[in-house]
């Protein structure tokens, strides 16, 4: 099922690679309009119009393929088993915060006291 799955991401992002490089080579509508009028763009390969047809028509067939393989991925990344129980379940449990025993906490009324006890160490989850 791994193979699978890698080979399916890997036609995705071939994919989406060769779109992009087709979508950013095509001409847009207004540059239909100076080959019409006898611009350079007129004696290309494909000839005046056929680049867009076959550049489009190709593009279309690598977005198909695109949205094949995504589903394809949604649909297999699904079939993994998960556990029924709460996303609550497996929340991380920490220890109460370390009581503040320096002398300046120790003062009535000096709320805002810094604190300098350094010797207890962070919170770790404890699973």
């Amino acid at each position: 099922m791994s193979v699978l799955l890698t080979l399916i991401l890997v036609v995705q992002m071939l994919s989406a690679l060769a779109m992009i490089g087709l979508i950013l080579i095509q001409h847009g509508k207004g540059a239909d309009m100076g080959a019409a009028f006898g611009s350079g763009g007129s004696g290309s390969l494909f000839g005046a119009t056929g680049s867009a047809n076959f550049m489009s028509r190709t593009t279309a067939v690598l977005a198909a393929v695109f949205f094949v393989c995504t589903l394809a991925l949604a649909y297999f990344g699904n079939l993994t088993p998960t556990s029924s129980g709460s996303v609550l379940e497996g929340a991380a449990v920490t220890a109460p915060a370390p009581v503040d025993n320096s002398p300046a906490a120790q003062i009535p009324g000096n709320a805002t006291a810094p604190k300098t006890d350094n010797s207890v160490p962070p919170a770790v989850p404890v699973k």
